[in-house]
């Protein structure tokens, strides 16, 4: 037969086994919230090179159909909406169905001329500011 528990052992844990426990969550969540931030950091620059990539490609199917890209005044609108302003687009479509946002929520930035290429597609990243390093590092079609 076994014995009844003390009532010692039967009221719960001692505050030093509470203090271990809860300095272990703590250890383990310095070490895992920075390993996962930096993948959901790297995760978002690349959705933003999947984007550029996506949004090269149609400008070079509207430049296939129109014998050139659209002007830096129509920008990447033109890709959506037959561009009523600047030169004409004869053999116009509808390129994309919706202009992404940056995986920061900010709009993608168009040159035409471009400065690194023909013309240049880029998100400016995580800070919104040309250049930066990091996080903060434009991504663009040059790339």
């Amino acid at each position: 037969m076994r014995r009844p528990l003390s009532p010692r052992r039967a009221r719960g844990f001692t505050l030093i086994e509470l203090i271990v426990a809860i300095t272990i969550v703590a250890v383990m969540g310095a070490v895992v919230v920075p390993a996962v931030m930096n993948h959901v950091s790297e995760a978002r620059r690349t959705a933003a090179r999947s984007d550029v990539n996506t949004l090269m490609q149609a400008l070079k199917l509207y430049k296939m159909d129109n014998g050139r890209y659209p002007s830096g005044e129509q920008g990447l609108g033109a890709l959506v909406a037959k561009p009523t302003n600047g030169p004409a687009a004869p053999n116009w479509k509808v390129y994309i169905e919706k202009l992404p946002k940056d995986p920061w929520g900010n709009a993608y930035q168009y040159d035409n001329p471009g400065l690194k290429g023909e013309v240049d597609v880029y998100s400016l990243g995580a800070d919104g500011k040309p250049g930066g390093e990091g996080n903060d590092a434009d991504v663009g079609s040059w790339e």
